[in-house]
């Protein structure tokens, strides 16, 4: 009888880069990951994404030609997401919702539901940030501002 594996998670996302040093420098010193492992002569680092052991980022220096851009998303609570646009501004990343309007607020995906914010590394890697909503999920609604998804809630949560 064939049984499936369950994943619990995805432990490990690897990227490559154009400059190890400066992906470095902004996944540590501008995104706050702590870097645990590093070999320069191979030309990579890790980091811990959250808390130590639960989650990595690998990031490989490679030439121009091998670097595909990829997207991944961050995990944070809603609170943080809401933070976000000053913490991302303070750090002098620009940020955009999912329709690409620079500075635009978080967008929810109604069908998850879930909020999230987008911006990029240094190699242009689509970086987000995803906050899962306590509300149940209305596709119907596709991809709204999160203002107008606390609205609609207000107005169901008032019959």
């Amino acid at each position: 009888m064939h049984r499936w594996v369950e994943p619990s998670g995805i432990y490990e996302t690897h990227l490559h880069v154009r400059d190890l040093k400066k992906s470095v420098s902004f996944y540590q010193n501008q995104l706050g990951l702590k870097l645990c492992y590093s070999e320069p002569e191979r030309k990579l680092a890790f980091f811990w994404v959250g808390q130590a052991r639960q989650q990595m980022l690998g990031l490989w220096e490679k030439p121009e030609d091998q670097i595909v851009r990829s997207h991944f998303a961050f995990s944070v609570s809603l609170r943080d997401l809401e933070l976000a646009p000053a913490f991302l501004a303070e750090q002098g990343i620009k940020y955009r919702d999912f329709f690409g309007n620079p500075g635009g607020e978080p967008t929810v995906h109604s069908w998850m539901p879930a909020a999230s914010l987008y911006f990029e590394d240094p190699d242009g890697h689509s970086l987000e940030y995803i906050a899962l909503l306590p509300e149940g999920p209305r596709p119907e609604l596709g991809a709204i501002p999160l203002s107008r998804w606390r609205e609609l809630h207000q107005q169901i949560d008032k019959k």
